[in-house]
C-alpha cells in the first residue's frame, strides 16, 4: 500500500512493501517474539524521537498481554536495516505472532496509532 504522509506525521504503511511475506523471527531481531505481537523498535543512540517511542512502546506492550516490545540499535544491525529498508529511526515494524510485519511506521508513533496497528496483529 501507499505510505500515509503528512507533515511532522508518521509514514505508516499497511503491509511491507515486499508484498507482505517478510518473516522475522528471534534469531534476526535477538529476542523473543510476542505471544501475540511485536512491537520492532529500530533506533539510534542519540535519537531523541527514540526515547519517546521507545517509552510509548513499552507501555503499550504493558498494556496488552502477549505483546512485546524489542529495541534494535540500527547502527548496530546495519544487514537488518538495509534488508528491511529502514531509512530513519524511529522506525516501527509490528509483527503478528509468526513474525509477519503487518505495520510500518517511520517516525515517533502516538499511543492511540500504536494500538490501533495492534489490531492487525492480534489475534485472539
Amino acid at each position: 500500500m501507499t505510505p500515509l504522509h503528512s507533515k511532522g506525521r508518521p509514514t505508516v504503511q499497511e503491509r511491507d512493501d515486499r508484498g507482505g511475506a517478510a518473516r522475522l523471527g528471534a534469531a534476526e531481531i535477538g529476542a523473543a517474539l510476542g505471544e501475540r505481537a511485536t512491537l520492532l523498535q529500530f533506533s539510534s543512540a542519540f535519537c531523541q524521537p527514540c526515547r519517546a517511542t521507545r517509552r510509548t512502546l513499552a507501555e503499550v506492550a504493558g498494556m496488552v498481554e502477549g505483546v512485546a516490545h524489542v529495541e534494535i540499535d540500527a547502527e548496530d544491525h546495519l544487514a537488518l536495516v538495509r534488508e528491511l529498508e529502514v531509512l530513519r529511526t524511529p522506525t516501527v515494524l509490528v509483527l503478528d505472532a509468526e513474525g509477519a510485519i503487518v505495520r510500518r511506521a517511520a517516525g515517533q508513533p502516538r499511543k492511540a496509532d500504536v494500538i490501533a496497528a495492534l489490531g492487525a496483529a492480534v489475534r485472539d
